[in-house]
């Protein structure tokens, strides 16, 4: 949705300028929207770091692809206390526009004693509820914001849907008229990059489920509940044009149960003795049964992770005695042998270290390297990897590095070792021929960083996947997102490790988004159709116009100069430095402005509208 279309509409429709909020009539009742990059208050304003970007109007044009999504925040006024109703109407029909509707919570941030909208609550229609909402618990709210998600089936024809949000309190009525057209073009199924979800074990789950654990005891963790809990963490994030990731193994290469199989014997007589629990955990994901009545469909997951680290499956008390190497390559066979027996072909199974030495697991780090006689364990796990994996083997096994320090010089001598990067952002930004040269090779390159927080502007979120396209990289990593703080309610942290948030408290037994994860899925997915034009277009055109719209940047101004001191050893560099080499490119993305991507989007509807785009 175009926030120059929001402008229009505010100067003829709602006679305000710019900027301007429409605040609820003294005695009266109001229906008004919002584009998703500008979320509401609880007070009938914009939350601060998305305003000045737009205001509220109270009829939408809206237009978008098909095959995604066309988002938007709408919001009930209400001068007075009081019970409301509301009604957003939908087409029965499965192949015409589909509609979700979700009730926004408005989080108190601890930084700024701030409201901001974000974990979003399903809600059946019409939905009933009172002003001030009870739960919420805001004093003096005139405001409640709810956000829709239009989604256009890739077989629905080009035309234009007209619908209706209705708003019924007070014996009056308040009604929101919607038009959504379908452009010609069809989103393609394939993303432009993977939008990647990190996490680590388990144990979490039973602190965010507290009616579920409670209810299970000790049985919880190996309950059917619990299994179909974390398949759910990975539905949410595929539903949002993402994957999920979950590392089962701490820093010192303790395996949780139900993330390896059970292990019996010593030296050659080491072996797997039981598969249940790992079976029951990924079975429906690597044959994608998890994700049956999707809208994207029923497929494994592209990457995992597996068990393997330096304490399992072989003990790292005897690192470079035979019985090490006997143990690891006896176990890790069998799983290359089960998973070919079961058909788990079409996942990545990714060999990777996680620990750092100054954790006093192991005497090298794993992550991040920063000496490079590290690197020697690297070659070492190489080769027991290939003695214990067929050659000819249909299960895809990759050993996967996330780099940091060292990542110029690991690209050079681990090349043929490991062939699945992820790489600092930092870094990578003084690297440009890196990602063509690693995808030349046939190796995986992602990057990483973290969410960020609902205290900055919506639109921020949207930098992640276009920094990824323009760079060359085929992914991108949260590194944490699904740790939303003791009381994210109440007195919320700001969201900086989470996308998601546990349905528990509104008894629903699974994650719920927020709006960020739509805004970033809405992103990926517009993303996706730019991209898919590069057939009709010079990708370099692309580009350099969504770098223009974006944040008034060229493609080249995305990239750093490779600093004088990465010429010398690693263990000399400092933080410090590495800020500073860093900082021109970066700069550009410190401050996403709130119309960033709605610019962007401008440009890819405009392309939509000529074409098909690409399947």
């Amino acid at each position: 949705m175009s926030l120059t279309i929001i402008r229009c509409l505010l100067s003829v429709a709602c006679g305000l300028a710019a900027g301007a909020g429409v605040r609820a009539q003294s005695g009266g009742i109001r229906l008004e929207a919002t584009p998703e990059y500008l979320r509401p208050d609880p007070f009938g304003g914009i939350v601060p770091a998305d305003s000045g970007a737009g205001g509220f109007s109270n009829a939408l044009k809206l237009e978008g692809a098909r095959g995604g999504h066309v988002s938007l925040h709408i919001v009930v006024k209400m001068s007075r206390p009081g019970p409301y109703a509301l009604t957003l109407r939908s087409y029965p029909d499965q192949k015409e526009l589909q509609v979700e509707l979700f009730r926004e919570w408005f989080h108190r941030t601890e930084s700024d004693k701030q409201y901001c909208p974000d974990a979003l609550i399903p809600v059946p229609q019409p939905y009933h509820s009172n002003m001030p909402e009870p739960d919420n618990r805001i004093e003096k709210q005139t405001a409640q914001a709810f956000w829709v998600d239009f989604w256009i089936p890739p077989d629905a024809g080009p035309k234009t849907f007209r619908t209706e949000a209705i708003l019924q309190a007070a014996g009056e009525t308040s009604t929101l008229s919607i038009q959504v057209t379908a452009l010609p073009a069809v989103i393609p199924n394939a993303d432009v990059l993977l939008m990647d979800h990190n996490s680590y074990g388990s144990s979490w789950l039973a602190d965010d489920y507290p009616s579920l654990s409670r209810k299970l005891g000790d049985a919880f963790f190996r309950s059917d509940e619990f299994f179909r809990l974390i398949h759910s963490y990975h539905r949410i994030f595929y539903e949002h044009r993402g994957i999920f990731h979950q590392l089962g193994y701490g820093h010192a290469g303790k395996v949780g149960p139900e993330f390896a199989p059970a292990i019996e014997g010593s030296g050659r007589m080491r072996r797997v003795a039981n598969w249940d629990l790992y079976d029951r955990h990924y079975g429906p994901l690597l044959d994608g049964s998890a994700f049956a009545g999707t809208r994207r469909g029923a497929r494994p997951i592209p990457f995992v992770y597996l068990p393997v680290n330096p304490e399992w499956p072989a003990s790292f008390v005897n690192w470079g005695e035979p019985g090490y190497e006997t143990e690891f390559v006896n176990v890790v066979s069998e799983m290359e042998r089960h998973f070919r027996e079961k058909g788990w072909t079409g996942t990545r199974f990714e060999l990777f270290f996680n620990h750092k030495k100054r954790y006093m697991g192991f005497p090298w780090d794993g992550d991040e390297v920063r000496f490079p006689a590290d690197n020697r364990y690297f070659l070492e796990y190489g080769r027991l990897m290939k003695k214990a994996v067929p050659a000819a083997s249909p299960v895809r096994f990759v050993f996967r590095a996330d780099v940091s320090w060292d990542m110029e010089q690991q690209f050079h001598n681990l090349a043929g070792v490991v062939n699945m990067w992820i790489a600092s952002r930092d870094i990578l930004s003084w690297l440009p021929r890196a990602p063509a040269m690693l995808r030349d090779r046939g190796d995986v390159i992602w990057y990483y960083a973290g969410p960020p927080a609902v205290t900055q502007p919506a639109s921020t979120i949207t930098q992640f996947a276009l920094e990824g396209w323009m760079r060359g990289v085929g992914g991108f990593v949260h590194w944490l997102t699904v740790s939303a703080g003791s009381d994210p309610w109440f007195h919320f942290d700001g969201g900086g490790t989470a996308l998601v948030y546990s349905g528990d408290r509104f008894g629903i037994p699974g994650p719920i988004p927020s709006v960020r994860l739509k805004i970033q899925r809405n992103a990926v997915e517009e993303l996706t159709l730019l991209a898919s034009f590069a057939g009709r277009k010079p990708v370099e055109e692309l580009k350099t116009e969504a770098s223009r719209r974006y944040n008034h940047t060229t493609p080249a101004e995305w990239w750093n100069t490779r600093p004088a001191f990465a010429a010398e050893p690693t263990y000399e560099w400092s933080g410090a430095a590495l800020d500073e080499a860093s900082k021109s490119a970066l700069s550009h993305l410190e401050h996403i402005d709130p119309d960033a991507w709605a610019r962007v989007r401008q440009y890819v509807m405009r392309l939509a509208a000529e074409g098909k785009g690409a399947k």
